[in-house]
């Protein structure tokens, strides 16, 4: 069976929710070591791709060549929340490049620290392109085109010099061909590209102990460094890769995509896991995530304490009466069973 049951939610005793998926964890070299149902299963990266769509700039010197800092090479890695913070550094990182926020092909959407957190936004409120949650990732794109005199409106097409650039990174990184890559288009118009769980786990092994990654460990070191060096940065308040990487000391580099996906790598260990929840829902992900992590061994008693409000946990309602319960099914398989 490709999935299994991950999380379940009742009410009064009586199952009215579950939620199926698959999870790999895997070394540098992409071994499997325990797994949830396949963990070859191909899935979209959707915004776990984000530190490796940021290599070709980095790898490239674009950091030193635009004098990028730490806080901005993190916002290459970010899905965010939009929030003050997050814009100023986009709009720093489109100023040493002389660029313009309507330069980017990302588009607009309501901040997600609006939206995410279920709050009103302010009346007279303006946002624009700067606010988009992959606007960091866009503004370093663009970057990597004025460092090498590429056309900036064209970057998202697939034949860009660019987009070819990151199939080649990503494709390094994964340990396969490029061609083996499955596209697609993400929500902010930049290809995306679909792997195996396994080599997706084996990505962000190798971004949290880059010695194991050839000739693109430095740039990996640099990228998971302000990573983990600036959690807020990468997501924002009340999101979760913050309250990962924070409880995780700066061993775990952590990252959530669209429609189900995370995956956390753990530098002491050399290891990640790559989860994908088959109906998309985050609450049922991020359970899981963290569960996954206490069967592994890697919470201690205040990483667990920390990041309960993340897991299953007993349901309540907006009176605050307990009307259910989130709880995992699952027990993680060490070794490699899973249909390729």
């Amino acid at each position: 069976m490709h999935f299994e049951p991950l999380i379940e939610l009742t009410r009064n005793g009586v199952q009215e929710c579950l939620h199926w998926g698959a999870m790999a964890l895997t070394d540098t070299e992409g071994r499997v070591l325990a797994h949830v149902g396949n963990p070859h299963w191909l899935c979209f990266t959707r915004s776990t791709l984000k530190p490796l769509q940021a290599l070709p700039l980095v790898h490239a010197g674009g950091a030193a060549h635009f004098g990028l800092n730490s806080q901005e090479l993190a916002m290459l890695c970010a899905s965010h929340n939009g929030e003050d913070m997050h814009v100023a550094q986009v709009g720093s990182i489109l100023r040493k490049t002389g660029l313009t926020p309507t330069q980017m092909q990302c588009g607009c959407h309501v901040p997600y620290r609006f939206s995410f957190l279920d709050q009103p936004m302010p009346e007279g409120f303006v946002y624009d392109e700067r606010h988009h949650n992959c606007s960091g990732k866009h503004s370093g794109f663009m970057a990597y085109c004025v460092q090498h005199g590429l056309p900036i409106d064209t970057y998202t097409e697939l034949d860009h010099p660019l987009q070819q650039a990151v199939r080649l990174a990503v494709a390094d990184v994964a340990g396969f061909s490029s061609e083996q890559l499955r596209l697609g288009i993400d929500g902010c118009s930049a290809p995306n590209y679909a792997m195996p769980l396994s080599r997706l786990a084996r990505c962000y092994a190798r971004l949290a102990r880059p010695q194991a990654a050839g000739h693109y460990g430095e740039s990996l070191q640099t990228l998971s460094n302000a990573m983990t060096a600036h959690p807020e940065l990468v997501s924002g308040t009340g999101r979760n890769d913050a309250d990962f990487m924070r409880a995780g000391q700066g061993d775990w580099v952590s990252k959530v995509g669209a429609d189900g996906v995370q995956v956390v790598g753990s530098r002491s260990r050399g290891q990640a896991l790559a989860i994908k929840i088959m109906d998309g829902n985050k609450a049922a992900l991020f359970a899981a995530t963290v569960e996954a992590l206490d069967q592994l061994g890697w919470l201690d008693v205040a990483q667990r304490a920390e990041l309960s409000p993340w897991r299953a946990q007993l349901l309540s309602n907006v009176a605050g009466l307990a009307v259910g319960e989130r709880r995992p099914v699952f027990r993680l398989t060490h070794g490699d069973s899973g249909a390729h």
